[in-house]
This record gives structure tokens, C-alpha cells and sequence, in this order.
């Protein structure tokens, strides 16, 4: 049987230690696949990296974008990459090697039950090394947040490590998403499980950033709380979802 058509993509900015070294590393584990690097004019050169390597590689892809727009919407443009050129499954992964690649097999056999595969910290065998207090707290905190406002029932909804069909993103409405952040990664799961996908959880073990520095700030964290919460009223009131590409009407019955 033929692999479905793989494209990985990484969001970076100010990663140029980081992706010379991941690229490699992901095409050991996935060596079909096509790696699209999401760049917001990172101002240490990770953009230019990129470009050199897409020259010596036909399997790697480059996106210049022309600022620091927003996690949310460098992903979201992955997703719009993946859906016009054919690809039939999409996998995003952080690029500071957080998610090593040595997850994607298991990542991508998830693929053949479900719609959505997530690489989870929150599941047995799963787990984060070098984090203080502060960022378990912050973490597990946002994932009863999310679990509670949503009705998710995966246990790690704040993550980036993930897999999606793509036949499954074509129905949503990019332009409506209202997260551009970290609150992106919640309310994707919320819209995909509202749009009838199904969800497994692969555990993987969360390794803190190589080279770099963290992006996370308590801004970024307060406006989480805040897409969260108003997501989690329009699930309440059963509003509908008007986030569907093609504008057909959805009538949900498990909001």
C-alpha cells in the first residue's frame, strides 16, 4: 500500500542553530516526507538556512513570512500550503527538537484509525524533561481549562506535536480562526472535534528547547485564557460553527 502523502511542517523564528540539525533528523524517521519551513523573518538568518537547504533537497519547502505574525497563523498557513498542493496528511512539530522525531512513526500509524494523532505528555508513557514547577503548573492548568471549557476529552490539548487529515481541514474556514497564538493549539482540537473527527493519543516524551529561547510569555498566556473562555461560551450556547470553507450550513449536536 502506497504511504499517504506526508508534509511536515515547523513554524520557526530565530532558529537557525535548530534547523540544520532537525531537518536531517526528521527525514531519518519519515524520509518521504516533504518538510515545509513556516519563516516570520527571523532576523538570525533561519529563513536563508532554509532556502539553502530547500536548494540541495527537492523534499524541503520554504514559506517566507514577513513578520512575527502569530504561532496560529504560521501554522494555519502550513495547513493552507498542505491543502493546495495534494498533500493527504499534515504533521506540525516544533522546531527547538521539544518533539523529537523518533515520534513520527508512531505518529503516523495513529493515521491509519483516526483523523487527528496527537503526540501527548498527559498519557501513560508520555512526560516533559527539564521543566520547573512554573511550567507544569502553567500547562496542566491550561489542559483542565481547555478539557472543562471544550469538552476535549484528549489529555494534552496545549501541544504542537500533532497529525492531521487533511480531506478534514479543507472544511474549516481558516480566516474565522480567532486564535493567532498558543491558543491556536486548543481551539483546532475544538474545531476539529466539532467537525466530527476522531482523535488518538501516541505518548512521547517532551523535551525542553536545545538552542533558543523559549517564545512563551504570561501575555501570550492571558489572551490563551481569554480565546479559550469565549470558545467555551459558544460551545454552551450551541452556536453554530461558521467556519466551513465552502459556506454549507453544519448542524452540530454534540456542543
Amino acid at each position: 500500500m502506497t504511504e499517504p502523502r506526508l508534509l511536515i511542517t515547523i513554524c520557526t523564528y530565530n532558529e537557525c542553530e535548530n534547523v540544520p540539525k532537525l531537518i536531517p533528523e526528521i527525514h531519518e524517521f519519515a524520509p518521504d516526507a516533504d518538510v515545509l519551513v513556516i519563516d516570520d523573518n527571523s532576523p538570525d538568518g533561519t529563513g536563508e538556512i532554509a532556502d539553502r537547504m530547500s536548494e540541495e533537497d527537492k523534499r524541503i519547502h520554504v514559506l517566507h513570512r514577513e513578520g512575527k505574525l502569530g504561532l496560529g497563523t504560521a501554522t494555519t498557513a502550513g495547513f493552507q500550503y498542505a491543502i493546495d498542493n495534494g498533500y493527504d496528511q499534515l504533521l506540525n512539530m516544533d522546531a527547538d527538537f521539544s518533539h523529537h522525531p523518533r515520534y513520527l512513526p508512531a505518529l503516523r500509524d495513529c493515521m491509519s484509525r483516526v483523523e487527528v494523532a496527537i503526540g501527548s505528555r498527559y498519557v501513560p508513557g508520555g512526560g516533559v524533561e527539564g521543566w520547573n514547577f512554573r511550567r507544569h503548573f502553567m500547562s496542566q492548568g491550561i489542559n483542565f481549562y481547555a478539557r472543562t471549557l471544550l469538552r476535549l476529552k484528549t489529555r494534552d490539548n496545549s501541544g504542537a506535536f500533532r497529525c492531521f487529515n487533511v480531506e478534514k481541514l479543507k472544511r474549516l474556514d481558516f480566516s474565522k480562526i480567532r486564535a493567532k497564538g498558543y491558543a491556536f493549539q486548543e481551539e483546532i482540537l475544538y474545531l476539529c472535534r466539532r467537525i466530527g473527527c476522531q482523535f488518538e493519543e501516541t505518548p512521547i516524551i517532551f523535551e525542553d528547547r536545545r538552542f533558543g529561547t523559549s517564545k512563551i510569555n504570561n501575555k501570550e498566556c492571558f489572551i490563551a485564557l481569554w480565546v479559550i473562555f469565549r470558545l467555551g461560551i459558544d460551545n454552551l450556547l450551541r452556536r453554530p460553527i461558521e467556519r466551513i470553507a465552502d459556506n454549507t450550513a453544519t448542524s452540530e449536536s454534540d456542543s
